[in-house]
């Protein structure tokens, strides 16, 4: 159905989170401590392909040379605000990542995003770039931030979100096909006012807790 950029999380401990998330009746507390560790699942498949090299160790028992991290590490960058929900579980998987930011706001209009904050590390042309939001809508702002991301150089891009709307996923694999897409779950629809059906509600409002 999918091109093999779209990797979707067929994981019980995943879908056993999600449904938690979904229930409208879960707490603020309990839905951002879901996001955490379920960012750190689809984190765990995101950083499978990491280049790896060798350092000379000596365990209790022997010396050997044991598999490391080469080169550089990833940046994760949240789309804000929504995106910071999943930070924490990136960075619990692999703490020496650096964080950017990219901040959009939707034009009431013409419902387009459009960047008002962007603060990246120095080096980040360099780094694999993670894109991390919660949700993966119309894809607008998913694709706004790819294209920022673009504009500093970077080549290896991801996008993590833990639901995703099959129009979404259309848009940005349209618009770039070369980024991969890690989703942990694929909902059914959009509905009229651009809401993934069923979804799990306003993601950022529900972490934060300001609805």
């Amino acid at each position: 159905m999918y091109s093999s950029k779209v990797h979707i999380m067929d994981h019980p401990l995943v879908a056993h989170k999600l449904t938690i998330m979904r229930d409208k009746n879960t707490s603020v507390k309990d839905f951002r401590e879901l996001v955490s560790e379920i960012g750190m699942l689809i984190t765990y498949e995101a950083t499978r392909d990491l280049p790896l090299t060798t350092k000379h160790i000596e365990t209790p028992i022997c010396e050997m040379d044991a598999p490391t991290l080469a080169g550089r590490k990833f940046v994760v960058v949240p789309i804000l605000r929504a995106g910071l929900g999943l930070v924490d579980g990136v960075l619990r998987m692999v703490p020496s990542a650096r964080v950017g930011h990219i901040g959009m706001y939707r034009d009431e209009e013409t419902l387009e995003p459009h960047p008002y904050f962007c603060k990246m590390p120095k080096d980040v042309a360099e780094r694999d770039v993670l894109i991390v939001d919660p949700m993966l809508a119309t894809g607008g702002s998913a694709a706004e931030a790819i294209g920022e991301m673009k504009k500093f150089g970077c080549k290896h891009i991801k996008l993590m979100v833990l639901v995703a709307a099959p129009e979404g996923i259309a848009h940005i694999q349209k618009l770039y096909p070369d980024v991969d897409i890690y989703a942990g779950a694929v909902d059914e629809k959009l509905n009229e006012n651009g809401y993934i059906v069923p979804g799990l509600g306003d993601a950022g409002d529900r972490i934060f807790g300001t609805k």
